[in-house]
């Protein structure tokens, strides 16, 4: 069972026949996200064809129709359409192969000096109330390497009307006035759900405080994918601030979706993985172990995952933050017990969680990893945007 977005004015049998031209709200009934969006033509004919059998609940507002649900049984080979991306729990293998294959395509056109002009006439706006590097000039040079143009803010917290006290709600209604697509960064976890629910117009998460980090998830994911060459029976170590890192999150969220993975926790205790976490992995028969071994378990595994210990989640705990910064480091004793096939990644920025000495040792595949940031980047804009 799968979701799509639209909604029909009437059924019989329960297969609809007919449907209105544009959806003015709709509830996505996985995701609980509520989109607002026109129906595309392609949708229009799903609708109007069995054996699509689809399970409604609407309720009649004025002369119009405002969707609360939708579940759609439809063949596995039916195009796959992104309209927002939020969380690491939204995708599913098929999905991921799309966007890999996107991501593929789109690195030929970066290697290409002519680029694209795909995206000509679109505007990407990025919201970041929180510092970045990697990720907001990634999207910036995504849109730009396939045509598009950007509206640009980097401190929101502090530069924009945020500071005077509007809501993340009223920014969102008057940016998208501006842009074609949103990309937000914010300190408070379910920040980007809040935007989408507000926005007529695609919402990116691009890391909502300690919560997820989709984006880096799926280059994560399509890296190990490039470096090992399968991602079924992987075995991954994820080491560092596990409770705050929304990248391995988002990251344990994604690789469960594969077959025979195996996870190891390495973290200080004032760090550790969350329950929720483990408990979504334990569902999904997801084998996971806590260790405070580095070295033996980094011999065991094909990727080390490193995370630094984020001072800014401490707050006025310095003492916690000591206390858990340096205990667990990769060095060239590391890379001594890794197998030759292994890598070590990392969603960066580092501090000295991983020593320079290690750069030059082709298993460092992190900065590797932060380019393949730039294809992922450019796929996922070209599906939000054309599909």
């Amino acid at each position: 069972m799968s979701s799509t977005h639209a909604c029909s004015l009437t059924t019989h049998n329960g297969f609809p026949t007919s449907a209105p031209s544009y959806i003015p709200s709709f509830k996505h009934s996985s995701s609980g996200i509520t989109y607002k969006r026109p129906l595309l033509s392609n949708q229009s004919s799903l609708l109007t064809n069995p054996p699509y059998r689809l399970l409604v609940s609407y309720a009649k507002l004025k002369n119009d129709i405002r969707c609360h649900s939708l579940n759609t049984e439809m063949p596995s080979s039916a195009k796959f359409q992104l309209n927002d991306v939020i969380e690491a729990q939204q995708f599913d293998r098929d999905s991921l192969n799309a966007i890999f294959e996107v991501a593929r395509e789109m690195e030929k056109i970066e290697k290409n000096s002519t680029g694209s002009m795909m995206l000509k006439g679109y505007l990407m706006a990025t919201l970041f109330y929180e510092p970045s590097t990697r990720t907001r000039l990634s999207f910036e040079s995504a849109m730009k390497r396939l045509g598009g143009e950007v509206l640009t803010t980097e401190n929101a917290r502090e530069f924009s009307s945020a500071a005077k006290g509007e809501t993340l709600e009223d920014t969102i209604r008057t940016v998208e006035g501006y842009a074609d697509i949103i990309v937000l960064r914010h300190f408070e976890s379910g920040a980007a759900k809040r935007a989408a629910l507000t926005a007529n117009i695609p919402v990116i998460n691009a890391g909502d405080g300690p919560g997820q980090h989709p984006t880096q998830a799926l280059l994560d994911v399509y890296t190990i994918e490039r470096e090992i060459g399968r991602l079924d029976g992987i075995t991954l170590c994820l080491v560092g601030d596990l409770a705050n890192g929304r990248t391995v999150r988002s990251l344990a969220y994604l690789i469960a979706k594969y077959q025979n993975v195996k996870i190891y926790f390495v973290a200080p205790d004032v760090v550790k993985m969350k329950d929720d976490i483990k408990e979504y992995l334990t569902s999904r028969g997801v084998e996971w172990k806590e260790s405070a071994d580095l070295m033996e378990v980094a011999s065991k595994c094909d990727v080390v995952y490193q995370t630094r210990i984020q001072r800014e989640r401490f707050g006025e705990r310095v003492d916690l933050y000591e206390e858990a910064r340096g205990k667990y480091i990769v060095d060239k004793n590391v890379l001594s017990v890794l197998q030759k096939h292994a890598i070590i990644m990392h969603p960066l920025p580092r501090l000295d969680e991983i020593t320079v000495d290690v750069d030059s040792d082709p298993r460092a595949a992190y900065f590797r990893q932060a380019k393949n940031g730039l294809y992922i980047r450019m796929a996922i804009l070209k599906l939000l945007v054309l599909g």
